[in-house]
């Protein structure tokens, strides 16, 4: 048997300097090959007119949410949000409606108070059956607010955990900021 060393070429290959570039990968670099298909690929247009060109990456990749990162990505690309995050924004919108109705009650009252004429007796009785029933409702607003956050706690890890609601502290603070007329 002989012996033929495969390292040396038996005949040598004529290389023609006009012919494309070969798309084989022999003695270059993987990084030089690579580098050459993407100048290739440039040359062609491969590279024009790419969805999202000229826009920053969006890498809002969370190492921490594990294998429910997928789940977390769909919901994300589509406008949701996980569970805890929408009852934590839910509890804050209400708890926002609430002392937004609150707030309007209260520029009521310094406004009937501050005026030159003293308010008649339909506006004070309506002003304090106003107050009243916003009273009411905060409160049992409050009340389920407190639910809501108790389900939350349960289904959401610790640093999402929100303190309860002192509903009768609150419910006496728009009291005390809102006294009716007597």
């Amino acid at each position: 048997m002989d012996f033929k060393d495969w390292r040396t070429p038996s005949e040598k290959i004529a290389i023609d300097k006009d012919a494309p570039p070969s798309t084989k990968y022999r003695g270059k670099r993987y990084y030089d090959y690579v580098d050459e298909q993407i100048r290739m690929a440039e040359e062609r247009g491969d590279f024009h007119n790419l969805r999202g060109a000229g826009k920053p990456l969006e890498l809002d990749s969370n190492p921490y949410v594990g294998e429910k990162s997928m789940g977390y990505g769909l919901l994300k690309s589509n406008g949701f949000a996980p569970a805890e995050i929408e009852l934590g924004n839910e509890i804050r919108r209400e708890l926002e409606r609430a002392e937004a109705k609150l707030a309007k009650l209260r520029h009521q009252s310094r406004t009937l108070r501050s005026r030159r004429i003293p308010p008649f007796a339909s506006e004070r009785q309506a002003f304090n059956l106003a107050v009243k029933k916003a009273a009411a409702e905060y409160e049992s607003t409050l009340h389920e607010l407190n639910s809501k956050i108790l389900t939350l706690n349960l289904i959401a890890p610790a640093p999402l955990h929100q303190p309860m609601l002192a509903v009768d502290k609150l419910v006496q603070d728009f009291r005390a900021s809102c006294p009716l007329f007597d």
